[in-house]
């Protein structure tokens, strides 16, 4: 008799409550590919600041759970959310990267951090969506 007043309502909430938590997992591959593709981007264009090479080792990727590197820029240590995936550029060797990135009274700008985030931004964000959409689309079909 329960299911008959109902008139579905246990399945529909049960099945929003799927595609609420179904992104938190299904995202992270997205994510870690983005982050190492935007990584791979920064280094490259890192090139034409190398005189040792350490800046560009510098640049890191750090997942969920994880701390970012101690003088890390932007923004220094901190520990990376469940849904976040942190580049940074720096370490406690190589604490000169926002200096070659915005330059100094004696030396021109050579970015490389930005500019590699502004031309990937749509491209990743496009990936991270689809894999959210497909995600919700496949935890609310599943019965």
């Amino acid at each position: 008799m329960a299911n008959k007043t109902d008139n579905g309502l246990a399945k529909t909430l049960a099945a929003m409550d799927r595609a609420r938590r179904a992104p938190r997992e299904a995202i992270m591959p997205a994510l870690k590919k983005s982050g190492e593709e935007l990584a791979a981007a920064q280094k490259a264009l890192a090139e034409t600041s190398r005189d040792t090479g350490a800046l560009i080792d510098s640049i890191h990727v750090t997942i969920p759970g994880q701390a970012t590197p101690a003088y890390s820029q932007p923004g220094g240590s901190r520990v990376a959310g469940e849904t976040e995936v942190i580049v940074t550029a720096g370490n406690s060797d190589v604490r000169y990267a926002h200096l070659v990135e915005y330059g100094t009274s004696e030396a021109d700008a050579l970015p490389f951090f930005w500019p590699a985030l502004r031309l990937l931004r749509k491209r990743l964000q496009n990936r991270i969506n689809r894999a959210t959409k497909k995600a919700v689309k496949d935890a609310w079909n599943k019965q």
